[in-house]
Parts: structure tokens; C-alpha cells; sequence
């Protein structure tokens, strides 16, 4: 929690004694019922002020005078603070829209053909398949349950199954747009998908320091594979993610995204 929320919330709770206080107060020494007395008080804490009600008793003009002088900045800051709250709840909406744009070229361009090299040599791709195999009637619950079981499995890759050639081939010729994505500011605001394109280029960079691919010694082997495993490890969380984006705010990218789920040996574009 950040300071502003944290002293946000403190006026919150200043805010909140005034206001029992200042109802209190009224109810037992100017005779007002409840529902006059938080009349009152509301109409005297935001400066309206009708004067329909006004308090009689000297001790119920100090009270008022108290509401005004401690209440009244108080709840000026907190509404100011509460429209902040949700402008900003709406800008951060529109960015996350436009980070997830950047996140579906990556996906179309990089992102499954990525998944589609490295799943056959994944030892237990059978529960994989059936953790990431969506449905269009999938739930927001659903997709997070598949995250976070996704996300603490520990995959096993057989490197030597993996096509390394096509996989350096195809961040080879996806690196000008790679960088233009990590390049993109919206991103700033979605560390794990920066943390996933850092571990694209790292595998890049790997394969393309080698003067060949193989045959390559174990203990090399065993490097790239801790490497592809990075790389997998966050790809299949952040794919999760996207489809979850898609499914609440574009339906119809969703339906082609399941129809051609890579993690689905029988899916097909044509719908049926």
C-alpha cells in the first residue's frame, strides 16, 4: 500500500469521527433526531448550509463550529482525493488496454509459435494440455485457478527435444519486433511481461553467441534448457493472462484464441 493510500485512509477514519461525533452531539444536546442530526451535519460539513436546521444550544453552535473547522477541509480533501481515485481508476483501465494490445502482437507474432516449438518436449505436456485447455465458458475464477497451478508447476524439459534450430530461427527473425516492444513506454506498467521478454532475448542472444547448434556438449545442453525453462515458465502464465484480457473485452479475438489454442492437439480455426 502507498503513502497516499495510507494517509488517504487515515482521513478516511478522522472524517469518520467528525461525522459520529457531529451526530451525536446533535441528537443528545439540540433534541434533533437521528435522521435531523445527520441532516445536520452532512448540510454543515459540505458548506451547503440551507438553514432550514440550525443548532440552538450554545454547546450545539460550538459543535457546529467545530464540524466546520475540523470537518469541512477534511471531507473536501476526501472527496477531491475520491474523483482523483477514480480518473485514475479509468486512465489505468485505457493503459492496461493498450499494454494488452502490445501483449496480443507479441503472442501472434512470437508468443504461440514460441509455445508450439517448445510443448512436445515438455515430459508431462499431458497435464499441461488439460490445465490450458480453455473454454469459451471459462470464468475469471477458472483463469486464475490455471494461473496459479501453472504458475508453481515445475515443468520438465528434455532439451534435446526441442527444435533449438527453429526456435533461434524464429526469435531470429522476431527480434527488430521484439525490440520495438520492450522499446514500447506502456509497458513500464506490466513487469511480468517485461520479465517475459527479457527472458525471450536471453535465449536469443544464447543461441546466437553459438557458432552452431549441436551437436552441443551436456553440460550446454543443460544451460539451455534451465534457459528455456525460463522462458516457459512465464510464457504460459502471461498467455493465461491475455486470454483472460480477451475474454472479458474482446469476445470474438477470444473465440478465434481458443479455436486455436496451441496446447490443443485437436483445435481448428473452423468453427463447428
Amino acid at each position: 500500500m502507498s503513502s497516499a493510500q495510507v494517509r488517504f485512509g487515515r482521513y478516511i477514519i478522522v472524517l469518520a469521527l467528525v461525522l459520529a461525533t457531529a451526530i451525536t452531539g446533535f441528537t443528545v444536546f439540540e433534541g434533533l433526531s437521528p435522521f435531523d442530526s445527520v441532516y445536520l451535519t452532512i448540510v454543515t460539513i459540505s458548506t451547503v448550509g440551507y438553514g432550514d436546521i440550525a443548532p440552538k444550544t450554545e454547546f450545539g453552535k460550538i459543535l457546529a463550529m467545530f464540524v466546520i473547522l475540523a470537518g469541512v477541509g477534511i471531507f473536501l480533501f476526501v472527496f477531491a482525493q475520491a474523483i482523483e481515485a477514480m480518473v485514475s481508476s479509468q486512465e489505468s483501465r485505457s493503459r492496461m488496454k493498450k499494454v494488452n494490445m502490445v501483449v496480443g502482437a507479441f503472442f501472434s507474432e512470437a508468443g504461440v509459435p514460441l509455445i508450439r516449438l517448445i510443448r512436445p518436449s515438455i515430459e508431462d505436456k499431458g497435464y499441461l494440455d488439460n490445465e490450458m485447455k480453455i473454454k469459451e465458458t471459462w470464468t475469471d475464477q477458472q483463469f486464475r485457478d490455471a494461473g496459479r497451478m501453472i504458475g508453481t508447476h515445475e515443468f520438465i524439459i528434455d532439451i534435446h527435444l526441442v527444435d533449438i534450430a527453429g526456435v533461434h530461427g524464429l526469435l531470429k527473425d522476431r527480434r527488430a519486433f521484439l525490440v520495438q516492444l520492450l522499446q514500447h513506454p506502456a509497458l513500464f506498467e506490466h513487469e511480468s511481461f517485461t520479465d517475459l521478454l527479457n527472458a525471450v532475448f536471453h535465449l536469443e542472444e544464447e543461441l546466437s553467441a553459438r557458432d552452431g547448434l549441436g551437436p552441443l556438449p551436456e553440460s550446454d545442453y543443460s544451460h539451455l534448457s534451465k534457459d528455456t525453462h525460463r522462458v516457459i515458465s512465464l510464457l504460459f502464465v502471461q498467455w493465461l493472462e491475455y486470454l483472460r484480457h480477451l475474454k472479458v473485452n474482446y469476445p470474438y479475438l477470444f473465440s478465434l484464441a481458443v479455436r486455436t489454442n496451441p496446447f490443443d492437439a485437436g483445435a481448428s480455426p473452423i468453427v463447428r
